[in-house]
This record gives C-alpha cells, sequence and structure tokens, in this order.
C-alpha cells in the first residue's frame, strides 16, 4: 500500500506479481525457441511470445502510473536509475565484446578447417555496400533524429519532439525489415563454420536490441503523446535514448569489423 507520510527520498517498491510471472514467460520462450528449431513447431513460442508481451505491458504501466501519478520517482531514484541504465548498458557492451572477441580469434589466424582463409572458402560474404551501407545511414540518421527528439523535450517543443521520434522509431523498423531480408537473402547459414555463427550471432543479437529499443521508444511516443514526459521529468525517455545510442555505436564497430574488414 502507497505510503505518502515516509521520511525518505527512496522508493520502496510494492509487492508485484511480474518479476516473477516474466522469468516464467522467458523460460517459456527459451523452451519455445528449442522447440521451433529441432521442430519446427511455433505453438510454444507463439503462446510465450503473448504472454510475456501481456505480463511487459502491465509491468510497463505500473511503473508509468508509479512515475508519473504517484510522485515515487524523486530525484535521489533518477539518480540511481541513471546508473542503473549506466550499468546495464555497461554490461551489454561487455556481451557484445564476447562475440567481437570470438570473431576476431577465428579470422585472425583461420585455421586449416577453414581453408587457411577468411571468409573460409565456400563462403559467399555480403557486399558491405549494398544492404549494410544502407543499414549504417539508416542508424545513423536515427541517431541524429533521437537526439533531435531529445533537445526538442527540453526546450519544451513538444510537436517537433514527437515528430522527431516519430522519424527514430520509423527508421528503426526500416532496419529490421532490411535485415530480415538480408538473413532470407543470405548464402550460408548459421551452420557454416564459425563465420556463419559468429555472424548470425552478433548481427542477430544486434537486430534483436534494435527491436527491443524500437519498442522502447514506441512506448515513450506513447507517453510523450499523453504528456507523460515533461523537460524536467523524462528519465525514461531518456534511457531509451541512450540505449538507442549504444545501438548505433554498436553497429558500427559491427559493419566496420565483420561486413566491411571481415568479408
Amino acid at each position: 500500500m502507497l505510503n505518502n507520510n515516509k521520511s525518505h527520498p527512496f522508493h520502496m517498491v510494492d509487492y508485484s506479481p511480474w518479476p516473477i510471472l516474466s522469468s516464467f514467460g522467458t523460460f517459456s520462450l527459451l523452451m519455445g525457441f528449442i522447440k521451433w528449431f529441432h521442430f519446427n513447431s511455433s505453438e510454444i513460442i507463439i503462446l510465450a511470445l503473448t504472454l510475456t508481451i501481456m505480463i511487459v505491458y502491465q509491468w510497463w504501466r505500473d511503473i508509468v502510473r508509479e512515475s508519473t501519478f504517484q510522485g515515487l520517482h524523486t530525484l535521489k531514484v533518477s539518480f540511481n536509475m541513471r546508473w542503473g541504465m549506466i550499468l546495464f548498458i555497461t554490461s551489454e557492451v561487455f556481451f557484445f565484446i564476447a562475440f567481437f572477441w570470438a570473431f576476431f580469434h577465428s579470422s585472425l589466424s583461420p585455421t586449416s578447417e577453414l581453408g587457411l582463409s577468411w571468409p573460409p572458402k565456400g563462403i559467399s560474404a555480403f557486399n558491405p555496400m549494398e544492404i549494410p551501407l544502407l543499414n549504417t545511414l539508416i542508424l545513423l540518421s536515427s541517431g541524429l533524429s533521437i537526439t533531435w527528439a531529445h533537445h526538442s523535450l527540453m526546450e519544451n517543443k513538444s510537436n517537433s519532439a514527437l515528430q522527431s521520434l516519430g522519424i527514430t522509431i520509423l527508421l528503426g523498423a526500416i532496419f529490421s525489415i532490411l535485415q530480415a531480408f538480408e538473413y532470407m537473402e543470405a548464402p550460408f547459414a548459421i551452420s557454416d563454420s564459425i563465420y556463419g555463427s559468429t555472424f548470425f550471432m552478433t548481427t542477430g543479437l544486434h537486430g534483436m536490441h534494435v527491436i527491443v529499443g524500437t519498442s522502447f521508444l514506441a512506448v515513450c511516443f506513447y507517453r510523450m503523446m499523453n504528456n507523460h514526459l515533461s523537460s524536467i521529468h523524462h528519465f525514461g525517455f531518456e534511457a531509451a535514448a541512450w540505449y538507442w545510442h549504444f545501438v548505433d555505436v554498436v553497429w558500427l564497430f559491427l559493419y566496420l569489423s565483420i561486413y566491411w574488414w571481415g568479408k
């Protein structure tokens, strides 16, 4: 129960069913992927994805209620949440470093099983001047538009903030569509040696981050339309912008190393 007589600036979170339910949803999603990969059956993954989306919606609804209507996100809470987001992005950086490490470990010293060459013999790499370059331009443009949206919000220009944020969401969706098309036209698969596994794991992980970031920004767009964000109280949007810039920077490293240098 909400206690308005507290004598500290911290947010004592109420009991919530969403963390444990989201754990079950994520576990079911993993089982669904395994069944989909091995038995080409999508019933579990569709059910688990639906369950996870419903849980995420209700969890975010509670957070919006706490931050916007109940005033529980004080300056102290916002400060700690900023540090939490910084540490989360730092952990994501090291997550990607592991996959880049695997790529460079194999590409800098290809073994005899790979034909002593990189890409391995028999694998035709993507042309970096086609869809990869277009996706690079799209993400760089989205970085500009999200910065535009942030500055517009800080200057109380709501229409400009909505327009630029909408452009960012559109560019993120176009990126995902182009990457899906690239995967469908790929001349190699994830099972094609270390090249295929590192390529699809790294680009696929980044693609998942783009989808998550686009969803994050879409929620911010909805909140902005409903006047949940102000020039001095908009950490939700700020965190989404940080995440999106992180996605942009990772893609630059990915494009230069895997698509351009490793072709």
